[in-house]
């Protein structure tokens, strides 16, 4: 699946989340998730919130799936381990997702999340394992 036919599966499987999330690369077992951030995102002190962080680093695990394998939705989380390296700002987010190993029943990759505008400095580093549905 192409950027484009994800962005569009999310939209469907994800339809009061779809806006937030714009799928901007798939390909080469990776993929590059943009958070636009809202209001809603924001913790006091107007950072982007660690529920946030944590929802777009599984949604890259995720897309990044989506483009190794094509549409498996029935693939769901396991495991996700997060380091929050330090504070977002309040601006959009850009995960940044590597698949290391694609199993029969099990995936498992890292992302990195950075601001948009300082893809060098990360905020947050987050590993994701997923079951996979038999075939």
């Amino acid at each position: 699946m192409d950027a484009k036919e994800v962005q569009t599966l999310l939209e469907e499987l994800f339809p009061d989340s779809h806006e937030d999330v714009l799928v901007e690369s798939v390909g080469n077992r990776s993929a590059r998730v943009r958070l636009r951030v809202q209001p809603k995102h924001l913790r006091p002190g107007q950072t982007v919130s660690g529920p946030a962080i944590m929802a777009l680093a599984d949604t890259a695990m995720y897309v990044a799936l989506l483009g190794e394998l094509g549409p498996v939705t029935k693939a769901v989380t396991v495991s996700l381990g997060i380091h929050f390296l330090r504070r977002p700002r309040q601006v959009d987010l850009m995960a940044e997702a590597k698949l290391l190993k694609v199993g029969r029943r099990l995936a498992f990759g890292e992302i990195s999340i950075a601001e948009l505008e300082k893809p060098e400095s990360p905020v947050a580093h987050a590993t994701v394992s997923y079951a996979l549905p038999a075939t």
